[in-house]
């Protein structure tokens, strides 16, 4: 009998699926292993029956950790997640009238984190670009700018690694960074700026207008890329309209509280899971330089700041190849 599964890789993971993804082939996928499962609608209502919700009951968003150590995530008009309690499988089941592309994004993201963490890897929030060969990563609260700005990068030359979920390994001394979904999410009118030639794959969610863009081969990197520089996007009540473009070195005590504030997962914490965190944030903020990217947030300003951006990767590359000669 034929095995039927999809095998890709995303996050440097190896993911198996029952239904067909929106993912790369298997490729450099060994830092764990992930099975996704289609389950039908209800199949989870027995497990939740009794569930310690502890969002408000009128919320979009549901999650409760059961008492056998296994995640249950839901989002109003995407669909609902069960993650097993060692993480090496994720339950999942559509809401009515969701769109596939739209469930794969919380899927891929906020479900994956939770599977990834359970398996003792530390994902980050970040958007990351690759430029010259180097990953750039762009850390940042919500709204800060990081998915505007990589496309003003992508409308450049650059290519996407990874929108939202980075999960980084070290590897002879160096961090790499591992690519994820082929997609990002954009409003319209960035989109329509930068993506023209793209045709969105509806919405994230029925809430929002923000837009499931999958990209060709052209525009991402399939494989893992090392991890050359760290732009922390301040958020806009820091930026102002009349201020320059700032890209400022960070202290070593600076850059290690950016990257733990950079955690992807914060719902998942016992003091084993807090060192590991630690230990990561320490290594990343030891071993990349990071700095702080202040900008004014007008759409006529970007160009000034995506030079900026690309003039001081190249500058970083080129202090990082003369470290290794």
């Amino acid at each position: 009998m034929s095995d039927s599964r999809y095998r890709y890789g995303v996050c440097g993971v190896a993911v198996v699926s029952d239904t067909p993804l929106a993912l790369p082939q298997y490729a450099d996928a060994g830092l764990a292993r992930v099975e996704l499962r289609r389950a039908a609608a209800g199949a989870f209502d027995a497990a939740i029956a009794d569930a310690p919700f502890d969002v408000p009951a009128d919320s979009w968003y549901r999650f409760a950790a059961l008492p056998d150590g296994s995640i249950y995530v839901a989002w109003d008009g995407v669909g609902a997640f069960l993650v097993e309690p060692d993480g090496r499988a994720i339950a999942w089941s559509p809401a009515d009238g969701s769109s596939l592309e739209s469930v794969q994004v919380y899927m891929l993201g906020q479900a994956l984190s939770f599977a990834l963490v359970k398996q003792r890897l530390e994902p980050l929030h970040a958007t990351v670009v690759v430029i010259g060969g180097l990953a750039i990563a762009l850390l940042g609260e919500n709204g800060s700018g990081k998915s505007t700005l990589a496309a003003s990068l992508l409308d450049a030359g650059a290519r996407l690694l990874t929108d939202d979920l980075l999960v980084v390994h070290e590897r002879a001394g160096r961090l790499l960074a591992f690519p994820g979904a082929p997609r990002i999410k954009l409003f319209p009118q960035i989109a329509s700026r930068y993506l023209s030639g793209v045709a969105a794959h509806g919405s994230m969610n029925p809430d929002t207008q923000k837009l499931i863009l999958p990209l060709d081969d052209g525009r991402t990197s399939a494989a893992a890329v090392a991890l050359g520089a760290t732009y922390v996007v301040a958020p806009p009540r820091e930026a102002g309209r009349g201020e320059d473009v700032r890209i400022d070195p960070l202290t070593p005590r600076d850059a290690l509280i950016e990257v733990v504030k950079a955690t992807f997962n914060r719902r998942l914490v016992n003091a084993d899971r807090l060192a590991r965190q630690f230990e990561m944030a320490a290594r990343v903020s030891t071993l990349v330089p990071i700095k702080r990217l202040t900008y004014p947030r007008a759409l006529d300003r970007l160009p000034q700041v995506r030079d900026a951006v690309l003039l001081d990767a190249a500058q970083t590359a080129r202090g990082m190849a003369c470290a290794s000669c």
